[in-house]
């Protein structure tokens, strides 16, 4: 029996196994439930709504998907990995099962059992014992008690196309394996483990198929990823074997169209859209009006129809027809009849077709030629009949839309209706119309491609394509204005912006009708957007927010929303993943609002800026709520809202459960002393946080003693910003003490406060002993030489500090000679700021003493000092020897012309400076010229400002 299964089972997976790019099946999403958008929303919404910002989900390796997740869990019994129409749930199912029968995965396996929902379609009542003799049928009745108790898998592929929904509410319980009961009724048992229980099932489905079973009874929840950028440029590479430089045309072109790109994640829609561009590209004998490349979807289906009706694209026979054998009466027919089955089908949302179907619809099977065989309609055979399937759902549907598209011109009633009468619906517009009505209504928008296709034969440019095919030529042109009017219509009417509204921008964007979106997108960009948003424009702005260039890295809301707006977009704003509503007079209950999103599954953003704004503690609350159970958000700016101590309280509380979130902006928030207490506390527990501004927070020394506290027992955060809050040395001293036991710290910004030398000199001391700070910033702290002579000795034991700000402090000659004593040995610092520091001509000679042998400051800035002429000299000679120096300023320190003309000389040779600043000197107009030319001379690509 052994021999025979297996060779079953390599029988049963090499149909079709030519993976392609397979990478991405090898790791998959381990999620923890369907989210709203999944269960709700076509397949092809999921992608276009979620390709900037999907969560980054746990990857779970295909061999470890059946085996325990840790040493305390058991492995999982039910398992469902869902994946959108086209992504390759099935081809995983055979790349799975195909492994496994070499013994290379899976190894605890006994028995691997594939079934299809389609072939359990042509049965209506099964026993488990029959249903597993399906998988297997040199499994004998005698073998079969052996399978049920083994180590055994069960693959259920394509719950998606079962014929009858399951009902786990109202399902009788069965507990006999013999006995035959209905199919969705066994199928419900197995997996409430009435049946079957040892078995294990894996079940494989698109997301709104999925949702049918309960997710108690789901053990692991995994999802198939899409193509990345990568994988696209590889698959098409494959797709134009030979032809490399068609390749790069074909996703050269996609790349500009960010909508078709998006939509190429889907390895079937990459494969149609792939096509389809190198079709018209290599049509080089084709006017120039045709070589037009496609730009929407019913675009890129209306070439991809044409040639596969012309019999183009591949190998062709002599039994081949012709183009001009194709168009007949009897083809015209054929497509008619077929797309009569796609759209009666695609209502019922039917996808799985049987020969009393095709009977039933009149399509004459002996009539589709070879390429309409392979390419558009599949056969599948069973024991008991034969199964037919469109390659892709999209194929159904713009089928569907071509048979609406004619039969609308001349129907009388209600084309939804298949049998008996209905209200008169006399006129193409009127159809239209009850066509973009029953997509509104749809919950799950399963005909919201179907429209948006219906939309698209408007186009004059599908028009050109379909001619004399599956349309009459320039009929579009009475229809066109008249539609667009409809849906423009349709948008104006005061209601929340959904996917289906916005189905309705794209549905504009199929007949070409794009002025609303253009308009929109230049006020996006100039962030004019302040009174523009009406219910229309609400709908295109969430339209522009999937596909803009403009909103690709950051969607900037800022100065245009209100509430009224904000509550109308609010479904659509929680799919961008970088999101700015600074200034838009936000309170509390925008915050309520908001805060409903970031609570929800389908949440992708990751950064939100909430700057400038009016919330208060009831509104910070509400945010805290949700970052409980908010796992996408990554960035939270709520500078310059007056959140105080009791909105950071809550915001502390949420820090210690949530694990995610990385930066926390609360400059001019009101944090207060006890505010930064609560934070403290926060960060002794939390290990996700990176980034900390509390910035302008009147903190004092108790704030900053307290968050000293914090910082010695936390070991994640790398940037912490107390810059001015009235730190004094008191505070200084406990910052210091910190830093001698943290280990993680990178960034300390304690600019603008009250450090005076005593505190500099904590610090400085903190800094011999700690080897992790990288960036230290004490501007404007009334420092004077002391301060800079106690760093200068830290500098030549501290080995991590790569950045020093000390600009706009009193450290004088006497100073910058400690620092300069310093950096001839020190070998890390990279950037030093010294601008407005009281600095001379001996100060400026001892720096340039140590820059002659210093090979690692890069970033040098002199700017508001008065190194004058001679300081001038002793930099240029400096300057002669030093390689490593790549950014100089010397603005402003009274350099004179001689001075300038001594830097230049010293620069006319080799040297490594990118930018260089020698502005307010008094050089004057025609010597600035001499001296940008003289530095230019052997550096072009060198900035200079003078």
């Amino acid at each position: 029996m052994v021999p025979k299964y297996m060779e079953t089972l390599q029988t049963w997976c090499s149909t079709n196994l030519d993976l392609g790019p397979s990478e991405r099946l090898a790791n998959l999403l381990l999620v923890e439930g369907l989210t709203d958008l999944q269960q709700r929303q076509h397949d092809f919404v999921q992608i276009e709504v979620t390709h900037e910002a999907r969560h980054i989900f746990k990857k779970i390796p295909l061999e470890k998907l059946f085996l325990p997740l840790s040493k305390f869990s058991i492995p999982p019994r039910i398992l469902v990995t869902a994946g959108v129409a086209g992504i390759g749930k099935s081809t995983l199912v055979k790349l799975f099962v195909h492994t496994w029968a070499k013994g290379e995965i899976g190894k605890d396996f006994e028995f691997v059992l594939p079934l299809t929902f389609r072939e359990l379609n042509t049965y209506d009542r099964l026993s488990a014992e029959r249903l597993i003799r399906l998988a297997s049928p040199y499994i004998t009745e005698s073998s079969f008690l052996s399978v049920a108790a083994s180590r055994t898998l069960l693959i259920l592929d394509g719950l998606d196309e079962f014929k009858t929904p399951l009902d786990f509410s109202d399902t009788i319980i069965c507990t006999d394996l013999l006995k035959e009961i209905q199919v969705d009724c066994l199928i419900t048992n197995i997996i409430r483990g009435h049946l079957l229980r040892g078995v294990c099932v894996w079940i494989t489905s698109r997301p709104t198929a999925a949702s049918q079973i309960p997710g108690g009874l789901v053990d692991r929840m995994t999802e198939i990823q899409g193509f990345g950028d990568a994988e696209i440029q590889d698959f098409l590479d494959r797709l134009f074997v030979d032809n490399r430089s068609l390749s790069d045309s074909v996703r050269d072109h996609l790349k500009t169209n960010k909508s078709l790109y998006t939509l190429c994640a889907v390895p079937s829609f990459c494969c149609v859209c792939g096509t389809s561009v190198g079709y018209v590209l290599k049509g080089t004998d084709r006017s120039p009006d045709a070589l037009a490349l496609p730009k929407t979807l019913s675009e890129i289906y209306s070439h991809y129809f044409k040639m596969v009706l012309c019999g183009d694209g591949q190998d062709k026979q002599k039994e081949t027809p012709r183009i001009e054998q194709a168009v007949n009466n009897n083809s015209k027919k054929t497509m008619n009849c077929l797309g009569r089955l796609a759209f009666y089908s695609l209502i019922k949302r039917k996808h799985v077709f049987y020969e009393q179907d095709m009977k039933t619809y009149g399509v004459d099977l002996s009539s589709l030629h070879i390429s309409l065989c392979n390419r558009l309609l599949l056969k599948e055979e069973t024991p008991l009949s034969s199964m037919y399937y469109f390659p892709h759902l999209t194929f159904q549907e713009f089928l569907a839309a071509t048979y609406y598209y004619a039969s609308a011109k001349r129907a009388l009633f209600d084309l939804f209706v298949e049998s008996g009468m209905s209200w008169p619906k006399l006129g193409f517009l009127n159809h239209f119309k009850n066509a973009v009505h029953r997509s509104l209504q749809s919950e799950d928008g399963h005909l919201d491609i179907f429209v948006r296709f219906l939309a698209g034969l408007l186009s004059p440019q599908v028009n050109k394509v379909l001619s004399d095919w599956l349309l009459v030529k320039d009929e579009h042109q009475g229809y066109q204005s008249q539609v667009a009017g409809v849906l423009q219509g349709l948008l104006a009417v005061d209601q929340a912006v959904s996917c289906r509204t916005v189905n309705l921008v794209r549905c504009l964007h199929e007949i070409q009708k794009v002025e609303m979106a253009g308009h929109l997108e230049e006020a996006l960009k100039n962030e004019s957007l302040a009174g523009k948003l009406t219910p229309a424009n609400c709908s295109v702005l969430a339209y522009l927010l999937q596909t803009s260039e403009a909103c690709s890295e950051e969607a900037n809301l800022s100065s245009c929303l209100n509430y009224q707006t904000f509550q109308s977009l609010l479904s659509q704003l929680l799919y961008c993943s970088n999101l700015r509503l600074d200034n838009n007079q936000f309170k509390d209950g925008a915050m309520d609002l908001l805060a409903s999103v970031l609570s929800g599954k389908d949440c992708q953003i990751q950064k939100i800026s909430l700057a400038e704004n009016q919330i208060g503690n009831k509104g910070t609350k509400a945010l805290a709520r949700s970052l409980m159970v908010n796992r996408s958000l990554l960035a939270l700016d709520l500078q310059n809202n007056a959140i105080k101590e009791d909105g950071t309280k809550s915001l502390a509380e949420a820090l210690v459960n949530n694990h995610t979130l990385m930066t926390l902006h609360l400059q001019k928030t009101c944090v207060g002393p006890q505010g930064s207490k609560r934070l403290s506390e926060a960060l002794k527990k939390n290990w996700g946080l990176k980034e900390l501004i509390v910035s302008s927070n009147c903190i004092g020394d108790v704030g900053a003693a307290a968050l000293a506290e914090g910082l010695t027992g936390n070991h994640t955060l790398l940037t912490l910003d107390l810059r001015e809050n009235s730190i004094s040395k008191e505070g200084a001293s406990e910052i210091a003490r910190a830093l001698r036991a943290n280990r993680t710290l990178r960034n300390l910004d304690l600019a603008a406060n009250l450090l005076h030398d005593e505190g500099a000199q904590a610090i400085a001391l903190a800094l011999k002993e700690n080897q992790a700070l990288a960036s230290l910033h004490l501007q404007w702290n009334f420092l004077q030489s002391q301060a800079a002579k106690a760093l200068g000795q830290a500098l030549k034991y501290n080995q991590s500090l790569t950045t020093l700000d000390l600009q706009e402090n009193a450290i004088g000659d006497e100073g910058l000679a400690a620092l300069a004593s310093a950096l001839k040995v020190n070998s890390t610092l990279t950037a030093l700021y010294l601008q407005v520091a009281m600095v001379g001509n001996s100060g400026a000679k001892a720096l340039a003493g140590a820059l002659a042998t210093n090979q690692s400051l890069a970033t040098l800035d002199l700017r508001g000092n008065a190194i004058g002429v001679e300081g001038a000299k002793a930099m240029a000679s400096a300057l002669k020897l030093n390689r490593a120096l790549r950014r100089l300023n010397l603005q402003e320190n009274s350099l004179g012309l001689d001075g300038g003309i001594c830097i230049a000389t010293a620069l006319s040779v080799s040297h490594a400076l990118t930018y260089i600043n020698l502005q307010g000197n008094n050089i004057g107009e025609s010597g600035a010229k001499v001296i940008a030319d003289t530095i230019r001379a052997n550096a072009p690509d060198c900035i200079v400002e003078i």
